[in-house]
């Protein structure tokens, strides 16, 4: 019997190891490169979310890695028995596999997809756009670039050859492959959790890493009986993703014309409420201010959205001030505090606004005052001359609010996003709503069936009867809206599922 090895079997025993290694270093590198999904994503800000969010980073590249390395490089340690030639062709597989995964994080990171089929086309017209510009000096530069990073796998190829009898030696793989193997059960364990609690802070990272098929808690607790199905389906058609990454504001371009002898005047009480009533003008009893905070009922009565947009809207002029400005209307806007950036150019100070409302040298007069500056702006001229509305600012539960008014209001119920829509109305602008506002324009004879807002985390749908609270995990509450308390009724998810589509028609995601 001949104990000692072929020369074959050693080389390919040495080939295999140094495959094993020249696949680790890859790993490392493309964990490297996936942090790009990682910075270009909101934070979960949790500690279990940021737990999932490194087991699932590490195992899932790791494996994704690993396994092109058993289906492209495995093969050759066998198949070829030429070191040299393992080494070359390895190496340009792998340096097209991270250009690859690079190439993904960067598309990901500026349109939100990965490579696939779905994305073909924008990817196409993209390289199309970008190609048409290049010269030989960018190819040239692109070309030296894939050389530079070839030259660095090939490098690392030779280096670990060198050191294969050393690496042979070392007991490292069942250290090093039980780190990702738990990795890999550990947030696979999670996501089933988080799926069957539709805990946003994990779920939301479905779609970050390519090729990403979690285990879900449909596939697994469900047929083990320890997932009620009906229930967990309720749950996720009213999952809502509080995370706002771009604002699609106006969702469509808002063409349409103005009345240059129309005047109109919106004021905002931002203290105490009004007490009794206003002469010459009615009052509406079902008006809702659902915002969290006075800053953020000032920017929904001006942009016409809920505060779920607040943030993306920063670099926005309200379409409600520009559309009238571009058209030669006199704008006048007058708050003590600051409100948005792109609002500024139209603030003007008390006296200055004050002068303006009261002389009707302006179109449009928004005005966030006290209860006092509101009885030296309501002189019966004003009154006579211009169409009002006003309403208090300072609630910020769910309770009904004010709204007074001397138009004619075909609504039983309304909100602050409402009151954009109506005011561009009344200067004689017909374009479509919901182009810019997730309200409606009050005077005219919609038959809208609820209203819908979102306040803090939540999403609030209230109906003639009833408040319905939606929490991001898809949980919902229920209460009375005349008494306040908790019901226990049957949802309709319907009309959730309707309102949360409305909800989401001006995020950015919902263009991709």
């Amino acid at each position: 019997m001949i104990l000692a090895e072929t020369p074959r079997r050693k080389l390919v025993s040495q080939l295999v190891t140094w495959g094993h290694w020249f696949a680790l270093q890859n790993i490392v590198l493309a964990i490297i490169i996936a942090a790009i999904y990682i910075l270009n994503s909101p934070a979960p800000f949790t500690a279990i979310g940021n737990l999932y969010l490194f087991t699932n980073w590490v195992s899932h590249i790791g494996f994704l890695t690993f396994f092109a390395f058993v289906i492209l490089i495995l093969p050759l340690c066998y198949l070829l028995s030429n070191a040299k030639a393992v080494k070359i062709i390895s190496s340009i597989v792998s340096a097209l596999g991270l250009a690859l995964l690079a190439f993904d994080a960067l598309l990901y990171n500026k349109y939100g997809v990965h490579l696939s089929f779905n994305s073909a086309v924008l990817i196409r017209d993209e390289a199309q756009t970008v190609m048409s510009d290049f010269g030989w000096q960018q190819w040239g530069f692109l070309a030296l670039l894939f050389i530079v990073w070839f030259l660095f796998q090939l490098v690392v190829a030779n280096a670990l050859w060198q050191r294969v009898k050393r690496l042979q030696k070392k007991k490292l793989g069942l250290p090093i492959s039980s780190f990702f193997v738990a990795c890999f059960v550990i947030s696979h364990g999670l996501h089933v959790w988080a799926d069957a609690k539709l805990y946003q802070p994990i779920v939301k990272q479905d779609n970050m890493f390519p090729l990403s098929y979690p285990a879900t808690a449909k596939t697994l607790m469900s047929r083990y009986s320890l997932l009620d199905l009906e229930d967990y389906q309720q749950r996720k058609a009213l999952q809502f993703d509080q995370t706002i990454s771009g604002i699609n504001y106006p969702a469509t371009p808002v063409y349409c014309a103005v009345q240059n002898d129309q005047k109109v005047l919106l004021l905002g009480v931002i203290d105490e409420e009004i007490n009794g009533s206003i002469p010459g003008i009615s009052t509406m009893s079902q008006h809702y201010g659902l915002q969290s905070s006075l800053p953020s009922s000032i920017k929904t009565v001006l942009y016409g959205l809920p505060e779920l947009y607040h943030s993306a809207l920063s670099s926005y002029e309200p379409i409600l001030l520009s559309l009238p400005a571009s058209m030669g209307l006199n704008i006048s806007v007058y708050s003590e505090e600051k409100i948005a950036p792109k609002v500024d150019k139209y603030t003007q100070n008390w006296d200055e606004f004050k002068n303006n409302v009261r002389q009707l040298q302006s179109n449009l007069a928004i005005g966030f005052v006290s209860t006092e500056g509101l009885s030296q702006l309501l002189t019966t001229e004003v009154q006579n001359n211009y169409q009002i509305l006003i309403t208090h600012l300072g609630q910020t539960d769910t309770l009904p609010s004010q709204l007074f008014s001397n138009i004619n209001i075909n609504k039983k119920m309304s909100s602050h996003e409402d009151l954009a829509p109506t005011i561009l109305n009344l200067l004689g602008c017909s374009a479509n709503t919901n182009a810019y506002s997730t309200g409606s324009d009050l005077t005219s004879d919609n038959k809208r069936r609820y209203i819908v807002s979102t306040q803090g985390s939540k999403v609030l749908l209230l109906t003639d009867k009833q408040r319905i609270e939606i929490m991001n995990n898809g949980n919902v509450r229920i209460f009375d809206l005349s008494t306040n308390e908790e019901v226990f009724t049957p949802v309709d998810t319907g009309l959730l599922s309707q309102g949360i589509k409305r909800l989401s028609s001006f995020s950015a995601k919902s263009a991709r």
